[in-house]
């Protein structure tokens, strides 16, 4: 059977598919084709590249001043990821700009949005990085992506798990990765346990400086926990969100054989540097499902 893996998005969460690629490795279970999206995408290309390993070195290494490094504070078009240096990450950990799609070992796929008309756009050939970076483009964070005269950003505003897209490149059997499966809820519990804070650290904490005083202008509340969401954390919130309803939706209609669910609602939508702890929950999900998965594979 043609195993297809579908590596959803989630921003910093997807360090987790680090986790899940390595302990499924260690079952002998290895994709024939492996599709992702937004950062789901960017660890997918890094296997079928052949350089999870050294991308897994970095990450285990990343701390919070070197996450606040790929992050500007500007209100420029172009978002408040440092573009130059996120290209230059890009280079050395995941591929190189001339690396084609259509000479891997291992079928890839990835998923952007058109931004003109919504409609969800694969990328099954041509530039491996190419597709990586329209597959990010989260807005807000970076600008769209100019192809083929039309503008794209993240695939997870469509679809945030490509179940769909691995069956349509010829899986047979489909592993998928929710990142987003237990966050509705808990994302604001977390925020209320933060609210009595006066400052955070860390790259969440430059970002919200940057907003933070326009939502304490208008919070006139005393108790901590009444205080309303800061923009950032209401923005984020609403990712979180749409992404999960959307993945429900998506699923329903074309399920996976297998579903992995790490428990990632603890990390933040820009915690990159808790890498560890998504790498170890990934791990964590594929051995709470080893008896389902060797049921499916070995029949």
């Amino acid at each position: 059977m043609k195993i297809g893996l579908a590596l959803g998005s989630g921003s910093a969460r997807g360090w987790s598919h680090i986790g899940v690629i390595n302990a499924l490795a260690r079952e002998g279970i290895k994709p024939d084709i492996i599709c992702g999206t937004s950062i789901g995408a960017l660890v997918g290309a890094a296997c079928v590249r052949g350089n999870l390993d050294p991308l897994e070195e970095w990450v285990r290494s990343l701390d919070r001043l070197e996450t606040a490094r790929f992050f500007e504070l500007n209100l420029s078009r172009h978002g408040f990821v440092n573009i130059d240096r996120f290209h230059a990450f890009l280079n050395q950990y995941v591929a190189d700009d001339e690396a084609p799609m259509d000479e891997l070992d291992c079928r890839f796929g990835a998923v952007a949005t058109e931004l003109e008309t919504g409609r969800e756009v694969w990328f099954t050939e041509g530039s491996l990085l190419q597709a990586v970076w329209a597959s990010t483009s989260l807005p807000g964070l970076f600008p769209a992506i100019r192809h083929d005269h039309h503008w794209l950003v993240d695939g997870g505003l469509v679809n945030p798990v490509p179940v769909s897209l691995c069956r349509a490149m010829g899986a047979e059997v489909v592993i998928a990765v929710n990142l987003n499966g237990d966050i509705i809820g808990r994302h604001m519990h977390k925020l209320k346990v933060e609210a009595p804070q006066k400052s955070r650290n860390g790259v969440v904490n430059r970002l919200t400086e940057l907003v933070g005083e326009y939502t304490t202008f208008f919070n006139t509340d005393d108790k901590p926990e009444e205080r309303s969401p800061s923009m950032f954390d209401a923005i984020a919130g609403s990712i979180n969100i749409i992404q999960d309803r959307i993945t429900r939706s998506r699923m329903a209609g074309d399920p996976p054989d297998i579903l992995l669910t790490p428990r990632l609602a603890h990390i933040g939508l820009l915690e990159f540097y808790r890498g560890q702890e998504a790498i170890k929950e990934g791990e964590r999900a594929v051995e709470s499902m080893l008896p389902s998965l060797h049921r499916l594979l070995d029949n």
